[in-house]
């Protein structure tokens, strides 16, 4: 008899009675229960987590910041109930604690009573994290506590974004505030400097004013104003600057390890100096050229004034009876002027005897002028002319000594002379020493303040002054400078769909498993007439595979248009499950065959290690070493990996190893079982009396 006719025969079986049929039926839809209602059961879980009770405690009390109310708690809270996330019950923190505690809420969320100070803080001085507090009960359910950990991230997220948008929108004001502030001080400056320069010009006009003032003190007593002049500004000037050059070269000696940068800084301090040195050196030359000369006149109409004052005195009072009232007066003025004649006469001795010395102080003062000059007019770049500047000024140094030390001996013979014009040559060089030097103060005044000026408004245009559009990019951008773009190729719609290849295959293989355990592996009556083994094995391996494929058909018709399943590739999807399912016969037949009701222990224990080790749920590589080694040698792993490319998309590569897998699956099974009807044609003890029967 053909293997057809034997299947036909052993399907006929189950036409005999009621119960029988009832069995057949309750085989096709056994797949169901796995299939079906496994994937029913959990189809979209995390599209129903709105009807997950979750206590929502919100006890923050809000907070001030800059003059506006913060309720950053009141925000999330409406926010959440506004949401799908979770079925939310506002309560208190005690109910809250009882709730995850007794099994009425999953978890809670609790919102502290000073989160929005801590939110708040971070535009204060003391930024705060704000902590939202979860608790959870594993007790309850743990994947709810698993499933609340992402979630809580996303909300913990937006939270962290919008304090942090509240910062950096105050540190972008700031700017702005800044930026408006140095532009008002920078105007300001502006304003300073023109005042100061006014005050420059005025300071400019007052040492010209003394130095006219100055000048007019030489007519004192006819010849003894311009005398003391000279010698008073011949001392000042020469002491001033001896001690001012003797200054500045111990002060380049000194620090001449440090003398580039103070030069760089101080460069036009040092010009200004010695162009001060270089003209006072002129107007000490100057004077000196006609010092005999205005001595010698001087001398002359002093003695003149006292000779005539004299004879007016003897013509006046020196008769036989005086009757002029004025003579004792006149007679102290005829020795007044009589004394201030010989006074006069005594400077001109003086300054003739010394007319060689005055050459030779004079000759200091040119060197001394051409020196000062030239270090004015290079002090600017001193800084890049060391060693020479050093010397220069060194040179200087020695220079002002030697006209200091002429100075003082000129000054030494003219001390007499000087008592009488020494308070006024005193008070009007202080005056005009005071206002050189108000003049200087004013000119670097008028300096600073230009620099002063030139760096705010500088400053002001490095300070940002965003407006309210471009301040808001930029606090959304460092407020969440990175964002997740998420890109799913053949995404799966649902939980489901992503387990339909786990459990579909799940599904088949009890359906077999339990086929055989209402039809038998190997025809008894085929065995006992002697039909050829191969005959034996297909008739006993066909009636299941068609069982199967009606199983696939009303699985994925259930599947499809009662839940929902959508396959990419549908017609693929059919045909590779009814290849699945002849290999999955083929398989359970057997080990059924074979191993006789031991066989059924095997089926149930390979159905299991198939489970754990296909990669159906968590990836294969995070099982232990055991279920990764094993992966690689069980049909269910090339038929989840086909399932998955079938029904969510991608390459046809895994489907196409997958075939050739379970093709060499199916041949395998039904040539060993062969080789079993062979063996099953011989009886032995052990099939008389087996030692164990289900």
């Amino acid at each position: 008899m053909r293997s057809p006719k034997l299947a036909a025969l052993e399907l006929k079986r189950f036409g005999r009675g009621k119960l029988p049929r009832a069995a057949l039926a309750a085989l096709l839809l056994l797949p169901l229960l796995y299939g079906a209602l496994y994937l029913w059961s959990f189809w979209d879980p995390y599209g129903k987590l709105n009807k997950i009770p979750v206590a929502l405690v919100n006890s923050d009390t809000g907070a001030t910041v800059k003059g506006e109310h913060l309720t950053a708690g009141d925000d999330i809270t409406h926010k959440l109930l506004d949401s799908d996330t979770f079925d939310w019950h506002p309560t208190s923190a005690a109910e809250a604690r009882k709730g995850v505690a007794n099994g009425t809420y999953y978890l809670s969320l609790t919102v502290p009573a000073d989160f929005s100070r801590q939110i708040g803080s971070s535009s204060g001085k003391s930024p705060e994290t704000g902590a939202l507090k979860v608790r959870t009960n594993d007790a309850n359910n743990y994947i709810v506590g698993q499933i609340s950990r992402s979630v809580f991230s996303e909300v913990r997220a937006a939270a962290s974004t919008k304090a942090s948008r509240g910062f950096y929108d105050n540190i972008f004001i700031s700017f702005a505030d800044i930026h408006g502030e140095t532009e008002k001080a920078a105007k300001s400056a502006d304003k300073l400097g023109k005042g100061i320069g006014k005050a420059k010009k005025g300071a400019d006009d007052l040492a010209e004013g003394l130095a006219k003032a100055k000048e007019g003190s030489r007519d004192l007593k006819s010849g003894l104003g311009t005398l003391y002049k000279g010698s008073g500004t011949l001392e000042t000037g020469a002491g001033g600057v001896a001690d001012g050059t003797q200054s500045l070269s111990d002060k380049v000696n000194d620090v001449a390890a440090k003398v580039r940068p103070f030069l760089k800084e101080h460069g036009k301090e040092i010009g200004d100096i010695s162009q001060l040195v270089a003209d006072a050196s002129q107007k000490a030359s100057d004077n000196l050229d006609t010092l005999p000369e205005t001595t010698s006149t001087a001398a002359t109409k002093a003695r003149k004034a006292s000779d005539d004052l004299a004879a007016d005195y003897r013509a006046r009072c020196e008769g036989a009876v005086p009757t002029d009232p004025d003579c004792p007066a006149l007679k102290k003025s005829v020795a007044a002027a009589g004394t201030a004649a010989d006074v006069a006469e005594d400077v001109n001795k003086l300054v003739q005897d010394h007319t060689g010395q005055l050459d030779t102080l004079g000759g200091h003062l040119d060197d001394l002028h051409d020196q000062a000059l030239w270090l004015a007019h290079n002090a600017p770049h001193l800084d890049t002319d060391l060693d020479s500047a050093v010397r220069k000024i060194n040179t200087l140094n020695s220079g002002a000594r030697k006209v200091a030390k002429g100075a003082g001996t000129l000054h030494t013979g003219l001390s007499t002379a000087k008592t009488g014009a020494s308070d006024l040559d005193s008070g009007v060089g202080k005056a005009r020493g005071g206002a050189d030097t108000l003049g200087g103060g004013m000119y670097r005044l008028v300096d600073g303040s230009g620099k002063l000026s030139g760096g705010l408004h500088d400053g002001a245009a490095k300070i940002p002054d965003y407006g309210e559009q471009d301040r808001d990019a930029r606090t959304e951008v460092m407020s969440d400078p990175v964002r997740l773009v998420n890109q799913a190729l053949h995404k799966a719609p649902n939980y489901g769909t992503g387990f339909a290849p786990y459990f579909i295959p799940l599904s088949l293989w009890v359906g077999a498993m339990v086929a055989y355990m209402l039809i038998q592996p190997l025809n008894g009556r085929a065995l006992a007439a002697g039909a050829s083994s191969w005959r034996i094995a297909f008739a006993g391996w066909l009636p299941v595979a068609a069982i199967g494929v009606l199983q696939t058909l009303a699985l994925m018709a259930v599947l499809h248009w009662a839940i929902g399943l959508e396959m990419v590739r549908a017609a693929g999807t059919l045909g590779f499950l009814m290849l699945v399912t002849a290999c999955f016969a083929a398989i359970v037949q057997w080990l059924n065959a074979r191993f006789g009701p031991a066989g059924r222990i095997l089926v149930l224990a390979l159905l299991m290690l198939q489970l754990t080790s296909a990669g159906g749920t968590y990836p294969v590589q995070t099982s232990p070493r055991f279920f990764n080694a094993i992966h690689p040698f069980l049909p269910m792993t090339y038929v989840v990996d086909g399932l998955r490319r079938l029904i969510t998309g991608g390459g046809l590569g895994p489907v196409w190893l997958a075939c050739g897998v379970l093709l060499g699956f199916t041949a395998a099974a039904l040539a060993l079982t062969v080789w079993s009807a062979r063996r099953r044609q011989v009886w032995t003890v052990d099939r008389l009396h087996p030692e164990l029967s289900l």
